[in-house]
């Protein structure tokens, strides 16, 4: 099944990614920094800890593995043939 959204024209996500971004909480600080680069919205700071709230629009950019500097996030690309794909690449 492909999913579209309003707010990114030209992009597909596709069924099947499973859990491909976790928050390792025991070394996360709060720092906010993967939710204030996540254009998608994934994340959300519950409790003064990084949570992931939805991978529905995650376009598998990992900019959320690149900003923490705890090494918090864990970061896997999904399975080939789902996830995020676009009219650009």
């Amino acid at each position: 099944m492909v999913r579209t959204f309003k707010e990114f024209l030209g992009v597909e996500w596709v069924e099947g990614t499973g859990d491909f971004i976790k928050i390792d909480e025991a070394k996360c600080i709060g720092c906010r920094n993967c939710v204030n680069v996540c254009l998608a919205g994934c994340f959300e700071i519950v409790e003064k800890k990084a949570r992931v709230k939805s991978l529905e629009k995650c376009m598998e950019c990992a900019s959320c593995w690149y900003v923490c500097s705890e090494d918090a996030v864990i970061f896997t690309w999904p399975l080939g043939g789902t996830g995020y794909k676009s009219d650009w690449g």
